[in-house]
């Protein structure tokens, strides 16, 4: 029988023994109170996050992917993650992909046995053309999903770099990756319940993986997401509100300048602050890779 007291994810906290007697203010006070530890849980494994984000932004300069894979509440989050950069960062939908076992309808509703499988993650990387320059971060609070652990070993096997991300120390899944991310966030409110504090923990953590990658990505000049997609009425305003932050230029300019650039962030930005056409722009980013700072 599987063995999980050893897990710190699954013992019980001995501040909320009571919690089925506690007032709702009660409830919610212990709970931000734990919550507490989840940043401290995270700061401890800063270092170890810086490099999953060099990593994760040396795979998309080299033309590869971020790939998230995980069962349950870690595979929602990664899947999450993953669905907002190309709003956020104006990117493929295929650049950051989230796996989830059991596969997209796991995301509302649990798959049974899925997350157990030994094979289904390594098939659905292989769905995936999984090649050498792609990053495989794998997401286990407990540390022990085999869909992840095997998923992670055969991304390994053919020379990709890959990251776990757990919420005990010296996990499995920590094991079968080349870097372990495992911040110990410690018993939850509900005990086992790992879409608390552990959970709360990998959020956090995937916001900087992505954010930090994207920033060395190009998609990020000063602290303003340029390359922003404009596919509703707020984000239109947010595009000419970038730009005006970004040169300083009246709204009727930025509107002007994006109009243009074919509603392109950056190339308004760099026409703007270089005094020079769309085309002229286009070819300044474009021999800076993309990064705004660069091109000027």
């Amino acid at each position: 029988m599987l063995d999980l007291t050893k897990l710190t994810t699954e013992t019980r906290n001995d501040k909320t023994m009571n919690l089925d007697q506690m007032t709702p203010a009660e409830l919610a006070a212990v709970m931000n109170e734990e919550d507490g530890n989840v940043v401290i849980a995270v700061k401890e494994v800063i270092p170890e996050i810086a490099t999953a984000i060099e990593w994760a932004t040396e795979s998309l300069n080299r033309g590869g992917r971020i790939i998230y894979m995980g069962a349950g509440t870690s595979g929602r989050l990664g899947v999450l993650d993953a669905v907002e950069c190309p709003p956020t960062f104006g990117v493929s939908p295929d650049l950051v992909v989230g796996l989830i076992a059991g596969g997209e309808g796991a995301f509302l509703k649990a798959v049974e046995g899925a997350e157990d499988s030994e094979t289904l993650g390594v098939q659905e990387l292989r769905d995936l053309a999984l090649n050498k320059n792609d990053i495989v971060i794998g997401l286990a609070a407990s540390g022990r999903t085999p869909y992840v652990i095997h998923g992670l070993a055969y991304a390994d096997s053919i020379g990709c770099k890959t990251v776990a991300i757990a919420c005990n120390r010296q996990s499995e899944v920590g094991r079968a990756a080349k870097l372990a991310i495992e911040p110990v966030t410690g018993p939850e409110v509900l005990t086992g319940s790992t879409r608390l504090k552990a959970g709360t923990a990998q959020k956090m953590i995937l916001n900087m993986i992505s954010t930090g990658s994207m920033v060395g990505f190009g998609k990020v000049y000063q602290n303003l997401m340029v390359d922003v997609q404009q596919t509703n009425e707020k984000l239109v305003v947010r595009a000419q509100n970038i730009t005006m932050a970004a040169t300083d230029c009246t709204r009727e300019e930025a509107k002007a300048a994006l109009s243009e650039a074919d509603g392109h962030v950056k190339t308004a930005i760099v026409m703007i602050l270089l005094g020079c056409d769309a085309k002229e722009a286009k070819t300044h980013l474009d021999a800076a890779g993309g990064h705004v700072r660069n091109a000027l």
